[in-house]
């Protein structure tokens, strides 16, 4: 405690740190306000059934994402998941478009074009799922528009609210990045996602000592138990490396001696973050998208099934999809040819390995080798909140105990504690732990 106290006040004392860390707090604070700002027209005191359609199934983890505002009907409704879509579709357009390639070998130049198109691309998609937004919000709440307010009327200005509501964000997530401390998108996930925990943890609490069948403190302690495991499970699938080491040769350059040192290359266990999972979530989403204004019994057996994130058949094909889009994402992240490219180029080797294909074939091999581990432990994780749910776990808690969620609040909180602790190193101060240092995802972003 003493540690941690004297950690806090370093902290305090670095004038820069100090103030990324109360921008921060403060863009934050401005977020979370706005999730509360209901559309102009609503009536916030009738929006119960709106409330009730997201309590359940998938309609739950969009209101999760947003942090919420999704059932207030906020003006922040739509939250940062139509910058994501964006930025998924411009990735995949950098594997398969030349034009798309060529700027990413462009460096900071090309990457500014990207980001230009992404925003662009951003706009063209909350025009279309804003109006969307609005029609689910005329079927589950028409009574809460004001009297004498047309909805022809009030739908297209609450468009504009609405998809300016998404970019403010998207400006608030650049400005954390730029002044402050973390990944500013990262966070405003992560933010939205903890802003459900305490209602979350309260309802779990209450079933468990008030149901005849909830087990009690018992039953409590092993939920706490189960997700400290979970938690420390998700930091090591984010931390776990697998170092390949590389020698580079000696150079005499006059008097002094240049190479000879031995290195590693850090492959990451979990080098595809928690893509493969936005990506398959997205495909699951495809039912929802179809039957969302229809009346769910009306559909197949299949497509109902699709709809409960409990079910056996949604979890084995999420599960499916997680391990294939895990391999396809990194295959596309990481080139081995490049890195064995550049190894020669420096006079660097595998010892045991000879240079240029082999180099790229031997490390090929290693990333296809524990990639495998690792799809099957994020895929895993991605199911917990059904297993958790054999155990009646409520649905808002459950989303804690694994999937998007977790894996994003892992990764998010230790990427900033890398950087808080980078800070602290710089300036000849302690870091955040006794032994060992913070190893983040190198600066990538939770989406």
């Amino acid at each position: 405690m003493k540690k941690l106290i004297e950690t806090l006040k370093n902290i305090w004392k670095i004038e820069d740190l100090r103030q990324r860390i109360l921008i921060t707090m403060l863009f934050v604070a401005i977020y979370r306000f706005g999730s509360f700002v209901v559309l102009p027209g609503i009536n916030p005191a009738m929006l119960d059934k709106l409330q009730s359609q997201t309590a359940g199934g998938l309609m739950s983890l969009l209101d999760m994402f947003s942090g919420g505002a999704f059932s207030n009907a906020s003006i922040f409704a739509l939250g940062i998941m139509p910058y994501i879509s964006a930025s998924i579709v411009m990735q995949l357009l950098a594997v398969a478009v030349p034009y798309f390639q060529k700027l990413q070998r462009e460096g900071e130049s090309g990457r500014k074009k990207i980001m230009t198109y992404t925003r662009y691309l951003t706009v063209a998609i909350l025009i279309f799922q804003a109006p969307s937004y609005l029609v689910n919000l005329k079927m589950q709440a028409g009574a809460a528009l004001a009297t004498g307010i047309s909805w022809n009327v009030f739908i297209w200005p609450a468009t504009i609210i609405l998809a300016a509501g998404s970019m403010f964000i998207l400006w608030l997530g650049e400005r954390i990045t730029d002044k402050g401390i973390g990944n500013g998108i990262s966070l405003i996930i992560m933010i939205g996602i903890i802003a459900r925990l305490p209602q979350a943890f309260i309802q779990e609490v209450t079933s468990r000592f008030t149901a005849i069948t909830g087990g009690g403190l018992v039953m409590f302690l092993v939920e706490i138990i189960i997700l400290y495991l979970v938690v420390c499970a998700a930091i090591v699938l984010v931390q776990g490396v697998r170092k390949v080491p590389v020698q580079y040769a000696k150079r005499v350059v006059g008097n002094q001696q240049y190479g000879g040192a031995r290195q590693y290359i850090p492959l990451k266990l979990f080098a595809a973050n928690v893509m493969p999972i936005i990506f398959a979530q997205a495909l699951m989403f495809i039912p929802l998208a179809f039957v969302q204004y229809a009346a769910p019994e009306n559909a197949s057996w299949f497509v109902r099934s699709m709809l409960d994130h409990h079910s056996w058949t949604y979890n084995i094909i999420f599960a499916f999809l997680i391990i294939a889009f895990t391999y396809f994402y990194t295959a596309i992240t990481l080139n081995p040819t490049q890195m064995a490219e550049d190894m020669k180029r420096n006079n660097g080797f595998i010892p045991g390995i000879k240079p240029g294909k082999p180099t790229a074939d031997f490390i090929d091999t290693v990333m296809s080798r524990i990639t495998l581990p690792g799809s099957l432990f994020i895929a895993f994780i991605a199911i917990m909140p059904a297993l958790a749910g054999l155990l009646n776990v409520q649905d808002a808690f459950s989303q804690f105990f694994g999937g998007t969620s977790l894996l994003i609040l892992v990764g998010v909180v230790l990427d900033t504690l890398q950087q808080i602790e980078s800070h602290l190193l710089m300036r000849h101060y302690d870091g955040l732990l006794n032994s060992g240092r913070i190893h983040g995802r190198g600066g990538v972003s939770a989406y």
